[in-house]
């Protein structure tokens, strides 16, 4: 595997994903949810909006890169915000 670059970043990155779809299906399995319409005006559960909170902070992350450079921080404060607007609003 010497293709992959296996730093801690990365190790702590997979293993919060981990952790997050663990937490989710228990709590899927503890409380049972029914779909909610949203903003976007179609049914999503929260597994649902965890898949567009994470998609929507990749490009978020891509686009920061290209536009402002290696400041990630910041980067994860924009993340943090949109996540919290997804599972309040869709």
């Amino acid at each position: 595997m010497a293709w992959m670059a296996w730093t801690t970043p990365t190790a702590i990155f997979f293993v919060i994903i981990a952790c997050i779809l663990v937490t989710f299906t228990v709590l899927a399995i503890k409380f049972p949810e029914t779909p909610r319409l949203g903003v976007l005006r179609i049914e999503t559960t929260r597994g649902d909006r965890l898949f567009i909170t994470l998609l929507g902070s990749a490009f978020i992350n891509l686009a920061w890169l290209g536009l402002v450079g290696a400041s990630q921080p910041f980067a994860l404060i924009v993340c943090l915000i949109y996540a919290v607007g997804v599972f309040r609003w869709v």
